[in-house]
Parts: C-alpha cells; structure tokens; sequence
C-alpha cells in the first residue's frame, strides 16, 4: 500500500482541487469526507477511484472490498484535504455523475429555486429522502451539490435520492404534462392554506429562495401555490422547516 506524508504529493494536489466545482466538472469526480458519508457511498453500489485514509481506518470493514483502491496518507496530508476545522481522516475520490429525471415520470418531486446556504440545501435533500420523496431538483442559483459544505449536510442522503440540476420551468411544465400536480410556496394568505391539499403519491413542490421566494414567473406556472398559516409572531419560517413541515403532509402516512 502507498503512504503519501505531504501535502505537496501531486496526488493530493489533485484531489484537493476535487472541492471546486470547476475541477470537479473537468475530472468527472469529486471528493468526499468523513467515514460516514465514505461508508454511505460504498454501500449504495458506487465504486470510487481513490480512497485516502490515514491509520485508524486502514481497518474499517466498509473499506475491505476496496483494498486496491486504498492510499494511507499521513495526519498533516488529512488537514490539508479537509475542509472542516477536525479532519476525519478518510477521504474517497467518487464519480460526478449527472443523474435524469425517472423516465415515465411518475412519483414525488422537491424542486428547488435558488436556494443558496449549503446547510439549507443539504437539510432539503435529508428531509425529503427521510419523508420518501426520490427526487430532487437542483434549480439555478442553488448551491451546488458537490459543495463539500451541502455534502456534509445531505449526510449520505445524496445515495438514497436523484439529484437532478436543471432549469425548473421546463421541469414545471414536463410534471404537468404528465398529470402531476405542482406546488408553489409563498408566504402569502391568499394562496391555499397546506392543509387544504390531500396527500397524493403524485405531485412537485417548489420551495424558493431565503430572501426572496420563489421567482413570481414560476409561481404563475404552478397549479396551486401553498403558504403555511403562521399562528405567532414570527415573519416567517426557515425554508427548510417549511419545506419539511409540507413534504411531509403532502407524502402522507
């Protein structure tokens, strides 16, 4: 087995550069952190090209299939690739792939419209994997889902879901030609009250950007647009606890 110990190695000089969005389109791959989300992509079938782990976990089960793959790299080469302030220590070099919508279309959407805080992004992507919806869409102006910082959120979730990136008008329109419902959300009293909308195993739900929603041109497209009644004081809710709050009414029991 190989034993990497600086950060200038030109292994890890390339696999840094997996963090950034450029080089990750360019190479195809992308690198992922943290023994959780490394054992997490193993054991949803994906194989990866490298895998970089320091001592403590050269005898990880998870990673026994991949022996082939395995690099042990030193403490100091483990900080440089970290992207956290406490470095794990086991890296895995994973391909990007670039996923497509379910062909019929069928079944439970979460899109989203320019949501940008990596946290929100990767909640999102958790709490519609954890209500059962198998599909995200990743519209413009939303954090990127290779972002070391939405990867950490998601918290392995990315395995279970399709993440699609891709502009959501045309999505909108190809949901409602295939008789799927789609739901805007605005905070606005005029629109319809969640609660009044019956779970269905067949629908699109739009959340919007933190400041501002979701764009007024797409809010005109949709069928019917959702606001959650707001009992106290509060202006109004995190877009994450909102989205959470509806996907999980609209899935139903």
């Amino acid at each position: 087995m190989e034993y990497i110990s600086s950060p200038k190695n030109d292994r890890i000089k390339t696999a840094k550069k997996l963090t950034v969005k450029k080089h990750q389109k360019d190479a195809g791959r992308y690198l992922l952190e943290g023994r959780h989300l490394v054992q997490e992509a193993l054991a949803s079938g994906q194989t990866p090209y490298d895998i970089y782990a320091t001592e403590k976990y050269l005898d990880d089960r998870a990673l026994k299939p991949f022996y082939d793959k395995i690099t042990q790299i030193s403490e100091s080469v483990a900080e440089h690739l970290s992207d956290t302030e406490t470095p794990q220590g086991i890296f895995a070099v994973m391909p990007r792939q670039a996923e497509q919508l379910p062909e019929p279309l069928s079944g439970q959407f979460l899109l989203l419209d320019a949501i940008q805080d990596p946290g929100n992004v990767g909640t999102l992507v958790r709490t519609a994997d954890a209500a059962g919806i198998k599909t995200v869409i990743f519209g413009q102006g939303t954090a990127d889902a290779f972002g070391p910082k939405v990867l950490r959120a998601m918290q392995g979730s990315q395995f279970h879901v399709r993440i699609v990136s891709a502009k959501l008008m045309p999505i909108i329109k190809a949901l409602q030609r295939a008789g799927i419902p789609v739901y805007g959300s605005e905070l606005n009293e005029e629109a319809k009250s969640y609660r009044k909308i019956q779970p269905s195993a067949q629908f699109g739900l739009i959340v919007g950007n933190e400041g501002n929603g979701m764009d007024p041109v797409l809010l005109k497209q949709t069928d019917t647009n959702l606001y959650i009644p707001i009992r106290g004081q509060a202006e109004s809710l995190n877009v994450a606890v909102a989205a959470a709050i509806m996907m999980f009414h609209l899935v139903g029991d």
